[in-house]
């Protein structure tokens, strides 16, 4: 295709470009679904938030991105400030005993807490996978 540049992933374990490979599904539906970025299964997680090594359907190796901790702890800050607010609210509002407030909130944040993170992590290692991201280099410039 004239117009079009080919180019090789700086990341191991890519083998095809980006802006070569049609994405496999819209990135908030398969980070939703935590599907893998580039054939679209459903094979990116092996636990509740645990990375797979690598897709079962198509091989790409999933160890090569690093999305590291930053969702835990955005989404343990949000998250908690919601509970919070929705406990602060409900309290003022039907005044139940402390033991309802505890049978609410600690299965809605434990819950919440794992979903919200398997998919904050599909979308930052999705958004790896479209954007070729990698570990910055600085390199030495000759004089």
């Amino acid at each position: 295709m004239p117009g079009r540049r080919s180019t090789t992933s700086p990341i191991h374990g890519v083998s095809e470009t980006p802006d070569s490979t049609p994405l496999a599904a819209p990135p908030v539906a398969a980070a939703l679904k935590g599907s893998c970025p580039r054939c679209g299964a459903p094979t990116l997680f092996a636990g509740l938030t645990a990375f797979a090594d690598k897709c079962r359907a198509c091989g790409l190796d999933f160890t090569v991105y690093n999305v590291g901790d930053g969702p835990a702890a955005f989404l343990t800050l949000i998250l908690g400030g919601v509970v919070v607010g929705l406990a602060a609210w409900l309290q003022l509002r039907f005044d139940p005993p402390l033991w309802v407030q505890m049978l609410i909130w600690i299965p809605f944040t434990a819950v919440g807490t794992v979903l919200a993170l398997r998919v904050a992590k599909a979308a930052l290692l999705g958004a790896e996978y479209r954007n070729a991201a990698r570990e910055g280099r600085i390199e030495d410039i000759a004089p």
